[in-house]
């Protein structure tokens, strides 16, 4: 496996990126083409000991994309930029898959320039793991696109459906609609149409109606919404689950010497619980829907989050999903066309 990495445009420059790949050729045996600046990416190697370790590769892109712009037009006018440079590697097939943790709009504006669609698949979506009660929980779309029509959602939720069979091992896996209450009349104009869609929908394991709730707890496998909401319900986990691990440590600190002592012997546990909650363990979301494995990570995301997110690259490249996704959006056409047609 190669993995392509976009390095320029995050948060903490390509200091971190550079690390994660040092790191994931190490852990996984596999060979990693790191683009951006060379200059910068070659003094961060030395710095890390691996200028000479085969398995890294550097390749030159003059131009980045910021947070700030426009993600169509600098993705059309910045034709040496990192990411776009990346996604052509991904296109021409000299990588398996491409990892980034830049400009979300700008990657999701490269992929669907420079990949293209899955036949049949008008919206890609952001998939993104959710630790629950009973495992994880797939949300999407958490970003890709803000706004979806009720045909989005049903694509959607097939997408949703093969990544938790062939990602996560979840047979038949349980699909949701995210609404404001499970009563199929319950929700907004958009939730009202969508419902009957995923209803009718051959293809795929739908329950009903779920509520933000039911994401944690686990009753449900793939939770489907549009973009504005799914990125809402990811920031708000991700907050809500630091801030608790905050508050029982401030609690044990200041709760005296019994408190000190019981948290103490509570430490592994503790250690155990923020690993599982923590999101860089995850590694990065897949953009599912366009045609080449593509992963995106938070413009925050640290050398582990990119390790990891190399290893879901992997996982997904090796467990051909895209491949998957296609077959079943032709099966779901399939069956909606002699259906309609008696």
């Amino acid at each position: 496996m190669k993995i392509a990495v976009d390095v320029m445009g995050t948060d903490y420059g390509p200091q971190e990126l550079v690390l994660g790949a040092v790191q994931a050729v190490r852990a996984y045996g596999c060979e990693v083409v790191l683009v951006g600046d060379a200059a910068v990416i070659k003094d961060l190697l030395a710095e890390y000991k691996a200028a000479n370790e085969p398995r890294l590769t550097v390749h030159h892109s003059s131009q980045v994309i910021n947070m700030d712009e426009h993600p169509g037009i600098a993705v059309k006018t910045k034709k040496d930029a990192s990411i776009v440079v990346a996604t052509k590697l991904l296109r021409d097939k000299e990588c398996d898959a491409l990892v980034s943790s830049g400009s979300t709009g700008a990657a999701v504006a490269a992929a669907l320039f420079g990949l293209g669609r899955i036949r049949g698949i008008e919206r890609p979506a952001i998939a993104t793991p959710i630790p629950s009660l009973t495992g994880t929980t797939v949300v999407l779309d958490s970003g890709a696109k803000v706004d979806a029509k009720p045909e989005h959602m049903v694509q959607s939720a097939i997408m949703g459906s093969v990544y938790a069979e062939l990602m996560l091992q979840i047979k038949a896996p349980r699909v949701g609609l995210l609404n404001i209450g499970e009563e199929e009349t319950k929700g907004n104009e958009q939730a009202l149409a969508t419902y009957p869609l995923l209803k009718a929908e051959e293809h795929i394991n739908f329950v009903g109606n779920v509520e933000g709730r039911d994401i944690n707890k686990g009753t449900v496998d793939v939770v489907v919404c549009d973009g504005f909401v799914g990125n809402v319900v990811l920031k708000f986990a991700e907050g809500l689950a630091s801030a608790i691990m905050k508050l029982m440590k401030d609690a044990i600190m200041g709760g005296g010497f019994l408190a000190k002592l019981g948290g103490l012997l509570i430490k592994p546990a503790m250690k155990g619980l923020k690993k599982r909650l923590d999101p860089a363990e995850y590694g990065g979301a897949l953009l599912l829907g366009v045609k080449a494995p593509f992963i995106i990570c938070h413009g925050s995301s640290k050398a582990k989050a990119i390790k990891n997110a190399i290893g879901v690259a992997i996982d997904f490249a090796e467990r051909d999903v895209v491949e998957h996704i296609a077959v079943n959006v032709v099966k779901s056409r399939k069956g909606n066309e002699e259906a309609e047609n008696g």
